[in-house]
């Protein structure tokens, strides 16, 4: 079939069709509209077929002229070739063919974006068009509106202003993954999120409990949100590796594999290593060795390796090698534990300074953080002159709602707020502190003398603020929830954990 193009002409504001006159056209007129919303599936069935054989085309279809005479149907494009084929069969055995019902829509010639977005909300509404097709029909709709008609779309849509760019992203995904998506109950920015982290495995199964939470709660974001920037972090993660390996791929430096159970693996790091003479081996004196070579750490920096030092003629550091022991065990389990614990600890602090940033931006900033940020200011003014000598300002900007929080001041964005919210201002001020109070996963704590971890023992205050922030969001519908790491964090802190650990002792003796 061929494929309707349109001519450029003024914009004027699309009407209703049923202001529009209904004619009948010939069917042998009729083509596809390059603007049409379906783009699979796009051929009748043979029920469809039938039906349009016995009583003709009863719902009136939509179409706009071309310059060549013919019309391309943009709403009803089956029915069309049904009773095109109807028409055939007519023909063929010597009866009268059916003329179609069609709106005829002048108005659109020209307005591709909007032709494409009628077209969409059509097929939208009837069953069998792919999750693929509503994307794309959504992308390249929303790209060729007017900024006016984009609102307007975007609304009767119901989906955000950046819905277009979603819409591409969540592209990416296959067919399968889409539908899934769409089943589980995913929103068009959801979709485009699970696109940005397909990547990363167990994603969408994730995604998808996390949703379900959820629903179960009260239909907010908070869950979905943390695993989302669980998911990032992760990604990150996996990219700081990939970029490592490829540098030293680039460098021509062999990474070193992981042994097989049951296989003894010859290498040794340099630390451990001496040259034949007796001298420390480095990085630089061991580059040109055979057996130059590296394994990566945690954080993804080279660990120098020899890949064989009796081959090549080095000599083991005169420190005994101790077996491997349970304690070295637990102590690398531990280790683990702690990496992921920190990477965690650093992902939840995006989700929960976007919902401060929602809080500071309402119009009604909910009496109990207003409480709080009082409280701080009137009752701890040592913890807040702590954060406000160190004239850290860039936080503060972000909560505020700057656009570019490092070149921003956080007094230019607050002029902006309206008289009657100074105390939207003032708790942005003090969850600024907070912020960076809570920033790094490992402080010392000057009270014990010693490191500690924020996700294994947080200061009463620092809890006081976490657990603020868990109780505004689950007023608001679940729209913020605490990440497992800082639920981990504030365990014994909650109102009572004291209470139970008295009953758990009382039942002990």
């Amino acid at each position: 079939m061929a494929t309707a193009v349109s001519t450029p002409t003024s914009t004027p504001a699309a009407p209703e069709e049923d202001t529009t006159q209904v004619v009948v056209l010939d069917a042998a007129l009729l083509v596809r509209d390059e603007c049409n919303a379906r783009e699979h599936d796009t051929e009748p069935d043979e029920k469809l077929i039938t039906s349009v054989k016995e009583i003709g085309v009863e719902e009136p279809i939509s179409v706009r002229p071309r310059p060549d005479g013919t019309y391309g149907v943009f709403k009803g494009w089956r029915r069309a070739q049904a009773a095109q084929v109807a028409n055939a069969t007519a023909e063929a055995e010597g009866r009268p063919v059916r003329p179609v019902k069609a709106y005829v829509r002048q108005d659109l010639v020209g307005r591709d974006g909007w032709t494409r977005f009628l077209s969409l909300v059509e097929n939208d509404h009837r069953e069998g068009m792919s999750a693929r097709d509503t994307l794309r029909a959504q992308e390249l709709a929303l790209i060729d509106m007017s900024e006016v008609d984009r609102r307007t779309a975007a609304k009767a849509l119901g989906v955000g202003r950046n819905a277009a760019r979603q819409a591409k992203t969540a592209q990416k995904l296959d067919d399968a993954t889409l539908r899934r998506a769409t089943a589980g109950g995913m929103d068009l920015e959801q979709t485009a999120q699970l696109a940005e982290v397909s990547d990363v495995r167990g994603a969408e199964t994730r995604l998808l409990r996390a949703l379900q939470r959820d629903h179960e709660e009260g239909g907010g974001r908070g869950h979905w949100d943390q695993e989302m920037a669980l998911l990032r972090a992760e990604q990150a993660d996996a990219a700081a590796r990939a970029k490592a390996v490829e540098e030293l791929k680039a460098a021509g430096i062999p990474l070193l594999g992981t042994v097989g159970y049951g296989q003894k693996d010859p290498s040794r790091p340099l630390a451990e290593l001496t040259t034949g003479l007796g001298a420390p081996l480095t990085e630089d004196n061991h580059k040109g060795c055979p057996g130059h070579s590296a394994r990566l750490d945690e954080e993804h920096r080279p660990v120098w390796h020899c890949a064989d030092p009796a081959a090549h003629g080095h000599k083991a550091r005169p420190k005994p090698k101790r077996p491997k022991t349970e304690e070295d065990e637990r102590r690398a389990e531990e280790r683990a534990r702690t990496v992921a614990c920190n990477r965690a600890w650093k992902a939840a602090a995006g989700p929960r300074q976007e919902f401060v940033k929602r809080l500071v931006r309402g119009k009604t900033l909910p009496e109990e953080a207003r409480q709080f940020a009082q409280r701080i200011v009137l009752d701890l003014p040592r913890f807040y002159g702590k954060w406000a000598d160190k004239q850290r300002t860039e936080t503060l900007a972000l909560l505020l709602g700057a656009a570019d929080p490092q070149k921003e001041a956080p007094s230019q964005v607050a002029a902006n707020f309206p008289k009657n919210r100074l105390a939207n201002v003032l708790f942005a001020q003090v969850a600024a502190a907070f912020e960076d109070d809570i920033r790094e996963p490992k402080q010392f704590d000057t009270a014990r003398m010693r490191h500690v971890c924020l996700w294994e023992s947080p200061s009463p205050l620092q809890a006081s603020y976490l657990l603020l922030l868990e109780s505004l969001g689950q007023a608001d519908n679940g729209s913020y929830q605490l990440s497992e790491v800082e639920q981990q964090a504030v365990a014994s802190h909650r109102p009572n954990a004291n209470a139970e650990a008295d009953s758990d002792a009382n039942a002990d003796a």
